[in-house]
C-alpha cells in the first residue's frame, strides 16, 4: 500500500510538473502578457533570487535554446539574449531593461560554471617541489606569515610554526592540490593582519592563567588550538564542497555583478576561515580531537545560512570586514 501511494504521488507530481504547470503559465502569460522570464526579471530584485529562478525556468524549458542557454560560452552570452528574445518574440526596443537583467543573470550562471571548472583544475594539480612556481608560492607564504624569521631550509621543522604536519609541506597538500596553497597565500597577502592574528591566535594556550612558556614546557598538546595551515587546507576542502554542490551560488550570485571568479571563491575562503576561527572559540573544544564534530557543524551552519536567497556571506573585499549580511 505504501509503495502504490509513493508510485501514486510521484506520478502527481510529474503530472503537475509536465501539464498542469505549463498549462498554469500559458493561462498566466495570457493575463499578463509576459512570459515567465519577463515576470522573473520584473518582479525580482537582481541577485541569487532572480537568477536562481531564471536558472531554474531555463533549465526545465522544453525549448532547446533555453535550456542550452546555461551551456553557453561567456562570449556568445549577448547573441544567446538575442536568440531567446526572439524565440519569446519580445521586442527588444520596448523592453531594454529585459535583455540587460537577463544577460547579468546568464554572465552569473555560466561564470560559476566557469569557476567550478577553475577551482577543479587548481584542485587536480599536485604540489610539485620540481616546479619554481611552486616553490616560490610557498616560500611567498612563508614569507608573509613570519617576516622577522628566515627559513633554516626547504626541509625544516620550522614549517610546523606555521601550522604544516612535518618537515615538508608538499605532502600537505596533497587532497586539495594547489588549490590549498593558493588559498592561504590570499589570506596571507590580501587580508595579511587576519590571517596573522589568526596563525597567531591557533599557537596560543587554551588556559590563559598559564604562560605560553609555562605552556611550551610542560609539553601540553590542548591549545585555543590547531594547525593553522592544516586548518586552512580543510577549510578549502570545505568551500569546495559548497562551491561544488552548488550552495554557493546563494552568495557569488548576490556578491558578483556578473561573472565570478576565483577571486570571489579565494574572498569566501578567507571569510570562512575568519568565521571558523572564532566558531572553534566559541564552541571551546577540549582537543584538536574534537575538531571533525566542530567542522561538521559550522559546515552544517553555513549551509543552512546558504538556503536563504538573499544571504551573502563576505560584501567586502577584506576579510577583516566581512560579516553576514542579508542584502
Amino acid at each position: 500500500m505504501k509503495h502504490f501511494l509513493r508510485v501514486l504521488s510521484q506520478f502527481l507530481v510529474f503530472l503537475y510538473c509536465k501539464c498542469l504547470w505549463r498549462g498554469l503559465k500559458f493561462v498566466i502569460r495570457k493575463v499578463t502578457g509576459r512570459c515567465e522570464l519577463q515576470r522573473i526579471c520584473y518582479n525580482n530584485k537582481p541577485g541569487a533570487r532572480r537568477t536562481l529562478k531564471i536558472e531554474s525556468s531555463l533549465r526545465s524549458s522544453k525549448h532547446e535554446i533555453l535550456q542550452s542557454a546555461i551551456n553557453s560560452h561567456p562570449d556568445s552570452v549577448e547573441k544567446t539574449i538575442d536568440d531567446i528574445m526572439a524565440l519569446k518574440k519580445i521586442n527588444p526596443d520596448t523592453n531594454p531593461q529585459l535583455g540587460i537583467s537577463l544577460q547579468a543573470c546568464l554572465l552569473q550562471i555560466v561564470g560559476y560554471r566557469n569557476l567550478v571548472v577553475e577551482v577543479e583544475k587548481l584542485r587536480r594539480e599536485p604540489y610539485d617541489c620540481e616546479n619554481p612556481v611552486h616553490e616560490e608560492m610557498l616560500m611567498k607564504l612563508w614569507k608573509e606569515l613570519c617576516p622577522d624569521s628566515p627559513l633554516s631550509g626547504r626541509i625544516s621543522k620550522q614549517w610546523c610554526e606555521i601550522g604544516f604536519q612535518g618537515n615538508d609541506p608538499k605532502t600537505d597538500f596533497r587532497g586539495m592540490g594547489l588549490l590549498g596553497l593558493y588559498n592561504l597565500l590570499y589570506f596571507a597577502e590580501h587580508d595579511k593582519a587576519t590571517a596573522l592574528q589568526v596563525l597567531h591566535d591557533s599557537l596560543q594556550p587554551k588556559h590563559s592563567k598559564m604562560s605560553k612558556a609555562e605552556w611550551e614546557k610542560k609539553k601540553f598538546d590542548k591549545a585555543i588550538g590547531y594547525s593553522f595551515a592544516i586548518v586552512g587546507i580543510n577549510i578549502t576542502e570545505l568551500a569546495y564542497s559548497l562551491l561544488l554542490s552548488g550552495a554557493l551560488k546563494t552568495h557569488l550570485y548576490n556578491v558578483a555583478p556578473e561573472m565570478p571568479n576565483v577571486a570571489h571563491f579565494q574572498q569566501t575562503f578567507c571569510y570562512l576561515m575568519q568565521e571558523f576561527h572564532r566558531f572553534w572559540i566559541e564552541e571551546d573544544p577540549s582537543d584538536i580531537m574534537e575538531f571533525n564534530r566542530v567542522r561538521t557543524k559550522f559546515y552544517k551552519r553555513v549551509l543552512k545560512q546558504l538556503k536563504k536567497p538573499d544571504m551573502a556571506l563576505c560584501p567586502h573585499f577584506t576579510a577583516s570586514d566581512l560579516h553576514l549580511v542579508t542584502l
